[in-house]
């Protein structure tokens, strides 16, 4: 995904954790991406405005405010490694997503989609691995939680809140840095801010 420089750069790591959500946001609002910049069928696919009532294509679909929200919670960036963590340990988060819809958003993800919006092979793993990861957790469904209570909250209590285990994150985050070193987004994983 072609990313403007200052959304590229953009990252609040795991380690920070004395800002408060609404502080976090801030900083992303300041640089800003409008959801009408984002092609429609990643919108169909990822956002729940567009579900048939009582039909949700793939579990964990959340809007972008929640969706910005997740990246903070869970230390990542912005760039395709990081959308790719995302979106799997969102989904995992569920307990919900089966082979089936693994393989049906690795159609859409992989193919599918714009040529900017689309996963590598090596970005997908990185998708599986965090839906993996994402299954074993003991958090809450992270599209379901009430954000504008966690907004004040620091970001060390906000993970707390909805049972981010913190220590799970880091070991994941380690292996992929060890994996991927070539991906900036995998480097300044474990950074301290």
């Amino acid at each position: 995904m072609a990313l403007p420089k200052e959304l590229q750069d953009w990252f609040i790591p795991l380690s920070e954790g004395r800002l408060t959500l609404a502080e976090a946001r801030s900083e992303l609002a300041a640089i800003g991406f409008p959801q009408d910049a984002i092609p429609l069928i990643v919108q169909l696919v990822e956002n729940p405005r567009y579900d048939l009532p009582g039909v949700e294509l793939f579990d964990g679909a959340a809007d972008l405010d929640t969706h910005d929200n997740i990246h903070i919670l869970l230390g990542r960036g912005l760039l395709p490694k990081d959308e790719a963590f995302v979106l799997g340990f969102t989904m995992g988060s569920t307990n919900r997503v089966g082979p089936v819809e693994e393989k049906l958003y690795e159609l859409f993800s992989r193919y599918l989609y714009p040529r900017d919006y689309r996963f590598s092979a090596e970005d997908f793993a990185v998708y599986r691995d965090a839906l993996r990861l994402g299954q074993i957790s003991c958090c809450e469904p992270l599209h379901r939680l009430d954000y504008e209570a966690l907004m004040p909250l620091d970001l060390a209590s906000a993970r707390r809140k909805a049972g981010i285990e913190v220590d799970l994150l880091r070991a994941s985050y380690r292996i992929e840095k060890r994996r991927y070193p070539q991906a900036p987004e995998s480097r300044r994983l474990l950074a301290v801010r």
